[in-house]
């Protein structure tokens, strides 16, 4: 049976074909390689280019997010590792196998085979590096960035570490929930030897939109969400907010960005026996519209300065106005998170269910930090939620083509 350093050696010679399966080589007993017919049309994303897709992509309706742990002390390794993943994942978003088909009955398959037929699905994948990846292990200190730091106790916290943190993330997003699986399945396998799923999230349900095309979803509060995250058609917000610039103190981040994921668990039950007003006051809109309090429709501008009876008709603790930039010193996230449910907390028998909150920035310390901390102390939505899992990533740029890996830079 070949060895994982072959699978992985083979995997990265297709960075050098322009995304054509390799054929035969490398002792895999391929008979031939086969190159599947075209995804359907706009099923595909573009995998190249300046900036990691799945970031300003459109977001997709479902997400499998993974955490991994290295458990190689070899630098070396590790970018081959990186490689391997990057022309895995030049295959898979363009809806093909991670490589060539074989028939060798005395070898498991390069690809697990769950995903024929299925097509692209607008699959894109994302990759991170961690706060923990800079330590002694791989020589990297000096090229971590100043932001990359571990994101501090916030107040309220009940953080589960087996749900936190990781050396490497990988987020898949596709319109079909078994793509998405199948490229944190095939991560994992290629990844034997050399890093170790840490944690993981399966998402169902984008919260947010990322595009001017798309319609607000909802949580599973049932309210809109993320009506004013900023879209892939504002590139003005996209440079200020989300991408890093000439400002960081590492060349290699630049066109990158940083990730915030953080697994908020809602207290369903308690929230379902809220009157509809306390709940409208809680989030600061009317739950049938998703307009602001006060305003007929969905995207009416936000007035904080409203009063009724003397009073502020947006509460001073609802979560719009606390989260709202004009409160945040004009500081925005790009949010893409989905709804996730892990069926029931067996100390409670209540519904473990949520938002997998995910948001790209291009400044942890001043965006995400800066406002959950203000969240945390005055959000009346705290009453109804928890926050369980907390990582931060640095995403590196895109990649140029084929040949290009996650990194390459960094290790350079």
């Amino acid at each position: 049976m070949p060895s994982g350093s072959s699978r992985r050696t083979f995997l990265t010679a297709a960075l050098g074909t322009a995304g054509a399966v390799a054929t035969g080589g490398a002792g895999f007993g391929v008979a031939r390689a086969t190159e599947p017919g075209p995804a359907p049309a706009g099923a595909v994303v573009g995998f190249y280019g300046a900036h990691q897709a799945g970031i300003a992509t459109s977001a997709q309706e479902h997400l499998a997010f993974a955490a991994f742990d290295v458990t190689t002390g070899s630098a070396d390794e590790l970018a081959r590792l990186l490689g391997t993943w990057a022309a895995a994942a030049a295959q898979l978003t363009k809806g093909r196998p991670v490589g060539a088909v074989e028939t060798a009955p005395d070898a498991p398959p390069i690809d697990t085979g769950e995903v024929e037929g299925l097509g692209a699905a607008q699959l894109t994948i994302t990759v991170g590096f961690g706060p923990t990846l800079f330590d002694d292990r791989f020589g990297l200190a000096s090229r971590r960035p100043a932001a990359l730091a571990e994101i501090p106790a916030l107040p309220g916290d009940t953080l589960d570490p087996a749900r936190s943190g990781g050396d490497l993330c990988v987020q898949a997003c596709a319109d079909d929930p078994q793509v998405a699986f199948h490229t944190m399945r095939n991560f994992a396998r290629l990844a034997r030897g050399t890093a170790v799923l840490r944690w993981s999230q399966l998402g169902f349900g984008r919260t947010a939109s990322t595009s001017t095309a798309q319609d607000t979803p909802r949580n599973l509060m049932g309210f809109k969400d993320g009506t004013n995250n900023i879209k892939a058609e504002e590139p003005h917000d996209l440079a200020r907010h989300v991408w890093v610039g000439d400002e960081t103190d590492q060349a290699w981040l630049r066109g990158g960005s940083y990730l915030v994921a953080r697994r908020i668990r809602m207290l369903i039950e308690s929230w379902d026996t809220a009157a509809l007003a306390e709940q409208e006051r809680v989030l600061g809109r009317a739950k049938g519209t998703g307009a602001p309090l006060g305003e007929r429709r969905e995207f009416d501008p936000l007035d904080l300065t409203a009063t009724k009876a003397g009073m502020p008709l947006i509460d001073r603790t609802a979560h719009i106005r606390l989260a709202a930039p004009a409160t945040n010193a004009g500081r925005k996230l790009l949010r893409r998170g989905y709804s996730y449910t892990d069926g029931i907390d067996a100390s409670t028998g209540l519904l473990d269910a949520g938002l997998f909150f995910l948001a790209y920035q291009n400044d942890p310390v001043s965006q995400f930090v800066a406002i959950q901390r203000r969240l945390a102390r005055h959000d009346a939505l705290n009453e109804y939620i928890r926050h369980t899992g907390s990582a931060l990533f640095a995403v590196p740029p895109g990649l140029s083509g084929p040949g290009d890996w996650w990194g390459r830079d960094l290790f350079g």
